[in-house]
């Protein structure tokens, strides 16, 4: 039998490609809409529907997953993205652009939905205490993909607007082939098939969904709403991170790539490196709240960060200390420090997070729960992205401040988990 240590190498692998695939086509989305003449309203639904698709199918691949393995439903997932990015590539010059680049996110949606998948796999390869260190990371590949992925995808755009798309889904088809060559069933078969002979006892997901809207109180359901609000925070904002930088500073697509490089070197440095120490010594439940506090901060720094408008100006009232060409510059320092805490918040939020939540689910139902997660997760990545996009078009600090206000709830919403967790983090040591 496979070890874990090996299986978990191996997902991080998968993550680590399908991951270079997506981030190879996403940051050039907001660019395609202006070329084709479409505002910040665009831009939102375009990244809505990826959450659209991801929302309806999430519980599906976690009911798949649970009763079929979670091998086969990966690789089905892993399909529909390869067929996503074929779409994606020659969407600029079919008669209709704009309805094939929303068909793509569509699709591509469908087979993010495996999202709880891989995490199940995760959750059922490790120990309770190892799992918010595994799923970091797990989530360290996937980021060193969203540090990766932006620059092939410029790269790959020299050889014309199919470029990225094809590429991308040349290494969808390779990672396919890695995961059926190399990455075994995690799920017990045995205990699936038991699963699958009592339907009738088996939770349906519209079940699982009621109980975390009926039963908010509960841990399991404050997790979920948790990670949902967060998720949904985080993801509006980075819907509108493209613009605003447009707006504001001036990037363009040749220069945005390197953005997302720098929030992803930071992120996996954060999530190899450091994310299993702190969970250590400060736990799951600590952490993730400053992990939130951290995220909120970024998000609402953002909202206030703008370029010097008279340099010479600003140089001149401070005696010539410095010269306009390297005032210019001075707003880009806390612009770093803005963007840079949103990949530290997260990286410290999310794991912790879905580590909490599959140690307070029965195991016979964790693909489930995961699923209800994304589920919920989805909900809030289809209505932030537009309601941001919307506020954006009114004002600019608005998407920001609203989004660091739901993150702040976020830590009011974690209370008294320590309860729930800290048991069998004892009973471990």
């Amino acid at each position: 039998m496979m070890s874990s240590s090996r299986k978990l190498w191996i997902l991080m692998i998968t993550a680590f490609i399908d991951m270079v695939g997506l981030l190879m086509v996403i940051p050039l989305l907001p660019f395609y809409a202006k070329s084709l003449g479409q505002g910040g309203l665009v831009v939102g639904l375009l990244v809505s529907s990826f959450a659209v698709a991801q929302l309806i199918t999430a519980p599906m691949w976690g009911r798949m997953s649970d009763a079929y393995g979670r091998r086969p439903a990966l690789l089905v997932g892993l399909g529909a993205s390869a067929i996503a990015y074929v779409i994606f590539g020659y969407a600029l010059r079919l008669p209709h652009p704009l309805f094939f680049l929303f068909l793509c996110r569509l699709v591509q949606g469908a087979g993010g939905g495996t999202v709880s998948v891989i995490q199940a796999y995760v959750a059922d390869a490790t120990a309770p205490e190892d799992r918010a260190k595994a799923l970091g990371w797990l989530s360290a590949a996937t980021n060193a993909g969203v540090a990766i992925g932006p620059v092939l995808g410029s790269l790959t755009h020299a050889w014309g607007p199919q470029g990225p798309g094809l590429f991308a889904a040349a290494l969808c088809v390779g990672n396919i082939i890695f995961a059926w060559r190399y990455l075994d069933e995690s799920r017990d078969m045995g205990e699936a098939a038991k699963s699958k002979a009592e339907v009738g006892k088996r939770a349906r997901s519209r079940d699982a969904i009621a109980h975390v809207v009926t039963h908010s109180g509960a841990p399991a359901s404050r997790l979920i709403w948790i990670y949902a609000i967060a998720m949904g925070a985080f993801q509006g904002v980075t819907s509108m991170l493209a613009l605003y930088l447009s707006t504001r500073f001036g990037v363009t697509e040749r220069t945005i790539g390197f953005f997302f490089t720098y929030t992803g070197v930071i992120s996996v440095l954060t999530r190899a490196l450091i994310l299993g120490k702190m969970v250590d010594r400060y736990g799951e439940v600590r952490l993730s709240r400053f992990g939130s506090t951290l995220l909120a901060c970024g998000i609402a720094a953002m909202a206030f960060t703008r370029p010097i408008a008279d340099p010479a100006h600003f140089a001149a009232s401070i005696g010539g200390f410095l010269p306009a060409s390297a005032v210019v510059f001075l707003p880009y320092l806390p612009l770093a420090l803005a963007v840079a805490l949103l990949p530290l918040g997260t990286a410290f939020t999310f794991p912790c997070v879905t580590a909490m939540l599959s140690k307070v689910i029965p195991n016979n139902e964790r693909g489930l729960y995961m699923g209800v997660q994304q589920t919920f997760g989805g909900s809030a990545r289809v209505i932030f992205p537009i309601v941001f996009g919307v506020l954006f078009d009114v004002a600019l600090p608005l998407p920001f401040l609203l989004s660091a206000s739901l993150v702040v709830l976020t830590i009011y919403l974690g209370r008294g988990m320590e309860v729930y967790v800290k048991p069998k983090a004892v009973a471990m040591s």
